[in-house]
């Protein structure tokens, strides 16, 4: 079987209008081209084209949710607040999150991408897939949306393949630079779905991804946050993803498993201060690939998040797209040697005892 893909050009007309970085422009912020731009996106579209890998993959045809697909996450009002506010012209979904006129259309057309990959990897019409969808998701609260995130896109594919495709157990791994916190919220009372994210330590929400939150109820220890110094390099990362991330999965024994990914944990985004590059992007991927090969009989999605670098996201997606279908291509990362000799990418004596300090979680996970 090959890789699926998933991607539609009107994700690139998601409108976030302007800003000065991410704080919307006015007063003394000068009007500016809002970080959260289409150009991240396209341009990792055209590297797959470009290198000849978009012809081996299996491109799926994205639809819309449903309002009844989205309210399995999210309160019925605020969805039908958010369709108000996108036909009289826009707004603000909640914190962060500007958008134009028909705003809610593509949301809920990225939301329904998430659903249609998630299906073609559970029907076997794929072996893996990797979701190229705008805007992003996993910020979005169940009642209000936050960092540049409508809806959980994530969140809902899941509830989509167990309450539609029957799929039991499910985990979700957050390798974006910020907190996942709203897939957190979406399912920390339930035991059937393990979230894991590894991010930048308070970096955004603030006030969210301590090691201290790991579910409650029933969901209790299901909730894995993994927050990493700033700086953390790949020796960081997989020092973390061997030690904490793939003995957690093993444990919990997924059906399925959701990667939501972003990429601003590279060393060259804007909006993150960790130093990954496209090599850590592949290897994690292949960790991944390994874990629902044996747990998932090989089911594995991919969806994308942030990342704000247009220069190196495409080399970072190239290596998970490269990873996920076992095809090379010639392209090389043309940053990746000057990023390897940075001082600090290797793993770190604070970076390892972060991690020492959370190996306890794992006697919480629930196993299968």
């Amino acid at each position: 079987m090959v890789t699926g893909a998933l991607w539609d050009e009107k994700y690139m007309w998601w409108d976030t209008r302007s800003a000065g970085a991410f704080i919307p422009a006015g007063g003394w912020v000068e009007p500016d081209e809002h970080v959260e731009n289409p150009r991240t996106k396209r341009r990792l579209k055209n590297l797959l084209d470009a290198s000849g890998l978009s012809k081996e993959l299996k491109w799926q045809d994205a639809r819309p949710a449903t309002v009844e697909e989205v309210c399995r996450v999210h309160d019925r009002a605020y969805v039908e607040r958010m369709k108000e506010l996108s036909d009289s012209g826009g707004g603000d979904a909640g914190e962060l999150v500007p958008f134009g006129p028909g705003g809610y259309d593509i949301a809920m057309l990225a939301a329904g991408g998430a659903i249609v990959a998630a299906e073609a990897v559970q029907n076997r019409t794929v072996q893996n897939a990797y979701a190229l969808i705008r805007p992003p998701g996993h910020h979005a609260e169940r009642d209000r949306g936050r960092g540049f995130c409508m809806f959980g896109n994530v969140a809902i594919a899941v509830r989509h393949l167990q309450e539609a495709c029957g799929v039991g157990r499910i985990a979700v791994v957050d390798w974006d630079v910020h907190h996942g916190n709203g897939t957190q919220q979406a399912f920390y009372d339930s035991p059937d779905v393990l979230t894991v994210s590894l991010h930048q330590d308070r970096y955004y929400p603030h006030e969210s991804g301590t090691a201290e939150e790991i579910g409650e109820g029933a969901g209790m220890g299901a909730n894995l946050n993994i927050p990493l110094p700033p700086g953390t390099g790949p020796g960081g990362y997989l020092h973390a993803f061997e030690s904490l991330v793939v003995p957690a999965l093993l444990r919990f024994q997924p059906e399925f498993i959701i990667v939501a990914s972003g990429f601003d944990s590279s060393a060259l985004d804007p909006l993150g201060r960790q130093m990954l590059h496209s090599e850590a992007y592949r290897e994690m991927t292949r960790m991944m690939a390994s874990v629902a090969a044996e747990t998932a009989e090989g089911r594995l999605l991919i969806v994308h998040e942030g990342g704000y670098s247009a220069a190196y996201v495409p080399f970072c997606g190239l290596a998970v797209m490269e990873e996920l279908s076992g095809i090379r291509t010639e392209v090389e990362d043309p940053f990746l040697d000057f990023l390897s000799e940075i001082g600090g990418m290797d793993l770190q004596p604070h970076q390892k005892d972060a991690v020492a300090a959370l190996l306890p979680l794992l006697e919480k996970v629930p196993g299968a």
